[in-house]
Formats: structure tokens, C-alpha cells, sequence
């Protein structure tokens, strides 16, 4: 009872924590794909807004690889959040270049659809 009760138990471990990361997945797909849905149907605007913080998001990846190689990867998120004349706030991603072309206390006219981030054209 003992050696066939610890293989039930792995069994039932195992099938958890599969589905649990098949789920995980499955969860973080329809989100993807309704945020995408959600902004291709959001019409696209152009409004006067103010850059008021500019953020990055860095990640580490490391791997480890055959004969004790190790790879190590990094990548950065970039932020802005603007301020539309209503004093509302909203953060957008966007590429490096962009990010970089951007200081705060910038000035001028935001387009975006939803939240993609189409550009931003100085005063």
C-alpha cells in the first residue's frame, strides 16, 4: 500500500501541475489575443498630452547549457505615461527608439488606438 500509494500521489501531482501550466497558458493567450482584439476595434485618436514619467521594465534570463556554458539574456520593456488635458493618465508600451525619442515635459499631440501606442508628435 505504502510504494502504490507514492506513485498515486506523483500521478496526481504531476496531472496538477500540468494542467495548472497548460491553464496558465491557455489563460495568458485569450487575454493576449482579446487586448489585441480590443484595440484593433478601438477607433484611433490624436489628443494634446503631456510626457510626465518614462519607465523601463529590465528581465534576466539565464540558461544553463551542456559542458557547464551558461547564457545569460536580458531585455527591457519601455514606458510612458502621458497626460491628456482632462488631467487622465494612461502608460503605453513602446519600442526603445521611441522611448528615447522622448523626454519629460514634452508637449504635443498623442496617437494611439486602445492601448498601442501609435506616436507622438512635438509642439
Amino acid at each position: 500500500m505504502g510504494f502504490a500509494f507514492g506513485f498515486d500521489m506523483f500521478g496526481i501531482m504531476f496531472t496538477l501541475v500540468f494542467v495548472l501550466v497548460i491553464g496558465t497558458f491557455i489563460v495568458t493567450a485569450v487575454r493576449g489575443i482579446s487586448q489585441w482584439n480590443k484595440n484593433n476595434n478601438s477607433p484611433r485618436l490624436t489628443v494634446p498630452a503631456l510626457v510626465v514619467a518614462k519607465r523601463t521594465n529590465v528581465t534576466r534570463h539565464h540558461h544553463g547549457g551542456a559542458n557547464g556554458h551558461h547564457h545569460h539574456h536580458t531585455s527591457t520593456t519601455y514606458y510612458v505615461t502621458f497626460q491628456v488635458e482632462s488631467g487622465d493618465r494612461m502608460e503605453l508600451h513602446m519600442t526603445g527608439n521611441e522611448y528615447g525619442m522622448l523626454v519629460e515635459g514634452d508637449q504635443g499631440n498623442l496617437s494611439f488606438q486602445g492601448t498601442r501606442y501609435l506616436g507622438f508628435e512635438r509642439f
